[in-house]
């Protein structure tokens, strides 16, 4: 049902008491204004603080400073009289005794007439004696058809006619911010070029930076990191290519769904959270990265309100990815000891939430440890796939050296005898071959030089990597990988290849 619909079902239903939290009071009040229309062309009278009551000449300033007074009026108008009552920030007085008690009069006595208090606040915060008498609906952020809308009239303004796929994109794009907020960032971008064009899309973004900035849970990442970027791990990039344009309308016309998410489970250091800043590159959406111990506070019900924030936040500023590393450490101890059950309920409510959300969230996990992760995570539904990335291979690591070296040394990679480091490099993921040409720098700087293949791997032969010194660990890893139970990301593994002709042996 929309806002629409469930807005003017309560003012059929002579629901007296209406509390709406959203920080979008022009939208608000027109869709109220355009509902008490279509009610019977009902009147509005709008009230705040400083001004008091508008929308009537006769009465314009009633109650100006006077809350209490603001209620008194509702009688004053006759009780046959189809009227609803817009009261701003009105959130602020509801402590007070003697406006408490007012509503309380006022509900009993609405109920027989065809009037409805609406009270508009940013947040909710509604006393433990009114939640009964109060009915809290959803006001929704704009629609894509309500944005499109918007685009094709500034688009009109200017006298320009954009392609349909651009289009499509800054829709997409300026979905979960607010209409003023949309408003101003296109503005914005016309201001900026004369005309609005599909690179504006990285304005947008900043824009939704902005919407989280002031939270505490959510991180808006930044993602510079190209699919490029990545060495090796074809099989993940087929897949991510696959999807490229999975959030358009296009693909939902066409009847897919949204794609759920990404479980990336690993050893360390082989490029599982790369991947997941360049999904969000790739794919044009803003990357939130959740720390998932910021959910958790000390007093009781906390933490189960902040994950419920948590989720409509990322759900406002969908189509978004949403990153969430090491979910493994996050959620350990789901036995509940020592939290009084808290961690278990966090995990229940955000699992709960990733096998029925509909909306275009994009969730990347990623783990090291899969022993530690709880069945329910790994059961379907709650990701599209799940991939295990292992340690590169030869030729993998070949185009790590590539892409870390090209970066570095762009006019000399030619320089760089890419397949002796990679051949000389075996069981180095790619964090640790990253390490080793930042360590070869080192080298060739300290001799006022630049540094050389040799350098590299003289740096490589003073580092053990993880593979050698966590290598029963690892072992298992690679052993529950390659009983099926995943789908490898790359072709496989070189370690992985010697544990499969062990187990055949």
């Amino acid at each position: 049902m929309s806002f629409n619909d469930d807005f003017e079902l309560l003012l059929r239903a002579r629901y007296p008491l209406i509390y709406i939290p959203t920080r979008e009071e022009e939208r608000l009040e027109a869709a109220i204004t355009q509902s008490a229309k279509r009610q019977g062309n009902r009147g509005v009278y709008v009230w705040d603080f400083v001004d008091g009551y508008q929308g009537n000449p006769n009465d314009e300033g009633f109650g100006r400073r006077n809350p209490l007074q603001a209620l008194e009026f509702v009688e004053k108008i006759p009780a046959t009289v189809a009227t609803v009552f817009v009261l701003r920030d009105f959130h602020r007085f509801l402590e007070d005794v003697s406006i408490a008690r007012k509503l309380r009069n006022l509900a009993r006595l609405l109920k027989s007439q065809p009037k409805n208090i609406v009270m508009i606040a940013p947040q909710v915060a509604i006393p433990d004696d009114l939640s009964d008498v109060l009915t809290v609906i959803e006001f929704p952020l704009p629609h894509l058809p309500e944005i499109q809308a918007e685009l094709e009239r500034l688009t009109a303004a200017t006298g320009q006619t954009l392609e349909s796929r651009d289009l499509d994109e800054l829709v997409r794009s300026c979905q979960g911010l607010s209409m003023e907020r949309i408003r101003r960032v296109l503005a914005k971008a016309i201001a900026t070029h004369g005309i609005l064009q599909a690179d504006d899309v990285e304005l947008i973004l900043e824009e939704k930076r902005q919407s989280i900035r002031q939270t505490q849970i959510l991180d808006f990442y930044p993602a510079t990191e190209r699919i490029s970027d990545i060495g090796g791990l074809d099989n993940l990039k087929d897949w991510l290519l696959r999807r490229g344009g999975a959030f358009s309308e296009r693909a939902r016309q066409y009847g897919l769904p949204h794609p759920r998410g990404l479980l990336l489970v690993g050893i360390q250091g082989t490029g599982k959270s790369l991947t997941a800043k360049a999904i969000a590159h790739h794919w044009h959406l803003p990357l939130l990265r959740l720390d998932v111990g910021r959910l958790f506070a000390g007093l009781v019900g906390e933490s189960e309100s902040r994950t419920r924030q948590m989720i409509q936040l990322a759900e406002a500023l969908a189509p978004c990815v949403l990153w969430i590393d090491e979910i493994d450490k996050a959620f350990a101890g789901l036995d509940g000891r020592g939290d009084s059950g808290t961690t278990s309920r966090v995990f229940g409510t955000f699992v709960t939430w990733m096998a029925e959300k509909t909306s275009p969230v994009f969730v990347v996990a990623t783990a090291n440890n899969i022993q530690a992760l709880p069945p329910e995570m790994l059961r379907r539904g709650r990701f599209d796939e799940i991939f295990f990335v292992g340690l590169p291979n030869q030729d993998e690591r070949r185009a790590i050296f590539a892409v870390h070296l090209s970066r570095l040394r762009p006019h000399n990679l030619q320089n760089y005898d890419l397949d002796r480091l990679a051949y000389e490099t075996p069981d180095f993921s790619g964090a640790e071959i990253e390490q080793i040409i930042v360590e070869a720098m080192h080298i060739g700087f300290s001799q006022n030089r630049d540094f050389t293949t040799d350098d590299i791997l003289e740096s490589a032969s003073q580092i053990v990597p993880l593979a050698r010194t966590a290598q029963d660990q690892i072992r298992l890893l690679q052993d529950w990988a390659a009983a099926g139970r995943v789908r490898m990301a790359s072709r496989q593994s070189e370690l992985g290849s010697r544990i499969q002709q062990q187990s055949l042996q």
